[in-house]
């Protein structure tokens, strides 16, 4: 009887692991639907395993049905009310919810959204996901509603403390918002020379093309390609050049070596780099090859509306 009980105790536990292994590599591979009918089958069974509540949230996170991911998170930190993390994710979602509603309706829980990433920073004072949603939540509301700098500044320090390259990350983020682009400048270069990792480029590319200064742009994607050898690097280059009629040999230089070495991991399909050539030759008075690229891309890709307005304007 007792060897019975251990063998059908043995065989539920693999069941659940393995159960939970399934979810977990469905998600990975973005098969969020799959995730999620394995876990509502799952908590049939075992209705209070926390980490399969968890998954059930994440599959439905993933797919945006905000309401439901809210649901599981909500299980979540009444069973584990100390879990940093749960509220973290329940705040979360709540935050998404209010991007995808009218403004007047979100205002509803922007507080319950604060409420439950200030409860997940007090639980653990190590988490670097709560403080850049802090960071990030202060930044964006307006002041009325408890927007606030300084207090997004505060959390930028945390984060330094925490960790260099995101504490200068976040200060970036910060004085890039609050319109002061000499300090942000300093301290996207600051997380590069510390980090030195491709978000840390982007951030400074992508800095540089809000305000309005290619040249810089162009300098520092190039910098990331000589230090992380990305051809992906090739088309970003490609694309500041066609997008501000600027350095155009170089431009096209770029985007060609970026097709030629062109594979799934690069991210950008082939036909964007097509687009961008057109541009090129737009800007260069070469109407017959803008055309050519153009055709290019509208036909790999012909749902683009963007590329086939752009063929009217050649």
């Amino acid at each position: 009887m007792i060897r019975y009980l251990f063998v059908l105790m043995l065989s539920s536990f693999c069941y659940s692991q393995t159960s939970i292994a399934n979810a977990e590599a469905f998600i990975a591979k973005k098969q969020f639907v799959r995730a999620q009918n394995e876990m509502t089958a799952f908590l049939e069974s075992n209705p209070n395993d926390l980490k399969g509540i968890e998954l059930l949230g994440d599959a439905y996170g993933h797919q945006k049905k905000w309401d439901k991911a809210i649901a599981q998170y909500q299980i979540l930190k009444q069973k584990r009310p100390n879990n940093a993390n749960y509220h973290y994710k329940y705040g979360g979602a709540l935050g998404m919810k209010a991007l995808s509603i009218s403004k007047i309706k979100a205002l509803g829980i922007i507080g319950d959204v604060k409420q439950s990433f200030l409860k997940a920073a007090q639980l653990d004072p190590q988490h670097i996901d709560t403080r850049w949603a802090l960071v990030e939540l202060y930044v964006s509301l307006p002041g009325i509603v408890g927007g606030s700098f300084s207090k997004a500044l505060m959390y930028a320090e945390q984060l330094e403390e925490l960790s260099k390259v995101d504490g200068y990350l976040a200060k970036g983020y910060v004085y890039e918002y609050d319109d002061e682009p000499e300090l942000a400048e300093k301290y996207y270069r600051l997380a590069i020379k510390v980090g030195g990792s491709v978000t840390c480029y982007e951030k400074l590319t992508e800095f540089y093309e809000g305000q309005e200064q290619p040249e810089k742009a162009i300098g520092n994607l190039e910098e990331a390609k000589d230090k992380h050898q990305r051809n992906a690097m090739h088309y970003q280059i490609g694309k500041v050049c066609a997008d501000y009629n600027i350095q155009l040999e170089k431009g096209e230089k770029c985007l060609k070596t970026y097709l030629s070495n062109h594979s799934a991991k690069d991210g950008v399909p082939k036909e964007w780099a097509y687009y961008r050539l057109a541009q090129i030759y737009k800007h260069k008075n070469n109407k017959t090859e803008a055309l050519v690229w153009i055709n290019k891309a509208i036909s790999g890709l012909p749902d683009i509306d963007v590329f086939k307005e752009f063929k009217e304007t050649i």
